[in-house]
Order: C-alpha cells, then structure tokens, then sequence
C-alpha cells in the first residue's frame, strides 16, 4: 500500500522470532506499540504482504495479529481501501444531556435518522417503567444518531403516550429533548441508567456499519420530567468509538458516613 505510513524497520526488540511466544502473538504486540506510540488515528498500516516481508513470517501470521487488533479496537478495516488505525475513543460520560447537545458540545455535527415509529402495547418491563397500566399503548421510536456522517448509535426507545400526545407527528430527527420541551413542556431532570456489554445483533450491526458480534455499549435509560415517567430508551454504541469514564468515591449520597461504595459517576 503506497499511501501506508512510515513504519521503521524493526530493530533487535522488534523482530519476530522463533520461541514460545507465538509469532502471531509476538507481532501484535510489535504493531501495537506502533499504533499507540507512533500512528496517530486514521493512518494507514503496510499491507499485509509489506509486513511479512519486513517481518519474515507469513500473510497467515500478519492476517492473525492485525485480526486482534481490529477485535480490540486499535485497527479498522476498510473494505477496498486497507487497514487503517482506530480513530480514539470518545468519554461517554454519564449525565443527563440529549445526544444532539453531547456531540454539539464535542464540535462534531449530529445527524439522525428515524428507522421506525408506532404505538403500540409495550413489554411488561417498559410498561412498568412508564408506570402504565397492562395493555395501555405507548409510542415507540428507533432512531439511528450519526456524527459527522459515522454511524455512533442505535436508540429504541419507548414514550409515555398520554403526556407526550402527537410526538410521532414531530420532526423526530431532532433533538428528542427539545421536542419534548417544545411541544410538551417536559424537561426530563431526573433518570435511572444501567450501562451493559454486550455483541451487535444482524440488524444493529447492519444500522451502524459493523461485523454481527461486534462490541457494544449498552444504556439503558428511564427518565422523568417533574416526577413522572416519560421515556424508556435503551441505546447500543460502537464500543470501537466509546469508553465510559467515572469518579469513584467512598461515601453512600446522603448518608453522611464513609463506606467502600462506587458512586459519584460523572
């Protein structure tokens, strides 16, 4: 790959070589100390046939160590073009803020596309989390959020339809939060959010350009506007393009004592 950065050629730490390590094992870790102390984000690595060549070992070796990378995160492939390092992962930290004002705040451009809108009978999980009685409709929303044309996330979400009447009518590729202010006079100032790990499924990995089984972060969010429940929304981000960041303290809120206790996220 002509374009490829400047990979310097190994010196006598950098060199594979037969012993325990495995070689696929030990040129990972040679390309890794190249991604994270030399390549800035968005660079393109040798081709695979340049780095067994530089190496001495075989494509099948090379293929191995760049597939790791690529599973961690460090490397991204690009069908027709190469193999490229892994733009860094943005803080995804935890507050109560729309996904239009977090990227706006990041200086990147937010974009949504709305998948799909109904209303219809929720899961028991979501009907209890908007406090609505069994067989009761609400509105349901999948969105796609972009920013700077990358696919970052897919939202589905659930909405208490008898305090936000019409939602779906609105232009739904906006900031949800401020339609919800707009239209409805609710502010959502208070929420529940559990984060989990989990592999993309067919059709999230197809929403956000990704392999199936591909890491993703998960949220889980319920929030309310003057004590009442108004959304139950649930989003799967790219784990290759978000960390989440938190402050751990030792003190339970409100408790006036000091306790071995994770609190305090930011």
């Amino acid at each position: 790959m002509s374009a490829a950065a400047h990979v310097p050629p190994p010196g006598p730490a950098e060199r594979v070589v037969n012993g325990p390590t495995p070689k696929h094992a030990q040129l990972r870790e040679i390309l890794r100390r190249s991604v994270e102390r030399e390549l800035p984000p968005g660079s393109p690595i040798p081709s695979e046939r340049e780095l067994a060549q530089r190496y001495g070992v075989s494509r099948l070796t090379v293929r191995s160590a760049i597939g790791k990378l690529v599973e961690e995160g460090l490397l991204a492939r690009v069908r027709g073009k190469g193999t490229f390092t892994a733009a860094r992962r943005m803080e995804l930290q935890l507050y109560l803020m729309s996904f239009t004002d977090d990227m706006r705040r990041r200086g990147l451009a937010p974009a949504t596309e709305v998948i799909s809108t109904s209303t219809e009978v929720p899961p028991v999980t979501s009907a209890h989390a908007l406090g609505l009685a069994p067989g009761v409709p609400a509105h349901r929303l999948i969105r796609l959020r972009r920013a700077d044309g990358v696919p970052l996330a897919v939202e589905r979400g659930w909405y208490h339809a008898g305090r936000t009447p019409g939602l779906l009518e609105l232009d739904l590729t906006r900031s949800l939060y401020a339609q919800l202010a707009d239209g409805f006079d609710l502010r959502p100032d208070h929420a529940y959010q559990t984060v989990w790990a989990e592999s993309a499924d067919r059709e999230t990995a197809r929403l956000l350009g990704m392999r199936t089984g591909s890491p993703l972060l998960v949220f889980r969010r319920v929030s309310s506007a003057n004590g009442e429940p108004v959304e139950d929304m649930t989003s799967w981000y790219r784990g290759d393009h978000y960390q989440v960041t938190m402050q751990l303290d030792r003190s339970i809120p409100g408790s006036g004592e000091e306790q071995p206790h994770y609190g305090g996220i930011r």
